[in-house]
């Protein structure tokens, strides 16, 4: 299931810390829709990049499972340590960045 948009067509990506926002089309399988608008918990600081205002909906099967986010209306990314992005309506893929290290692949913590 590719989710990801035409390569003729410009991806746009919001980044704050480690959670990126890729600009989608709507899944072939839209997931459970998930009873809050927290993107990624701080495995560090314990603070959270969320969505705020607007109009958005969070789809995912668990927090360790991929995710996707439908913003119906101009929505907010929050964190209390990064700035915040204003999201344009659409869909996107909510990546959690990954780091390489010699035991393998892990997540990055923020």
């Amino acid at each position: 299931m590719s989710t990801a948009v035409a390569e003729n067509e410009q991806r746009i990506g919001i980044r704050q810390g480690d959670v990126i926002l890729v600009k989608c089309y709507k899944p072939t399988v839209i997931p459970n829709k998930l009873s809050h608008l927290t993107l990624a918990e701080g495995e560090v600081t314990g603070h959270a990049h969320r969505m705020s205002g607007g109009v958005c909906t969070l789809y995912g099967e668990s927090d360790d499972q991929p995710k996707y986010l439908l913003v119906e209306e101009e929505s907010t990314l929050t964190h209390e340590e990064h700035g915040e992005h204003v999201v344009d309506t659409g869909w996107y893929d909510v990546i959690k960045q990954r780091e390489y290290e010699p035991n393998g692949w892990r997540n990055v913590a923020d």
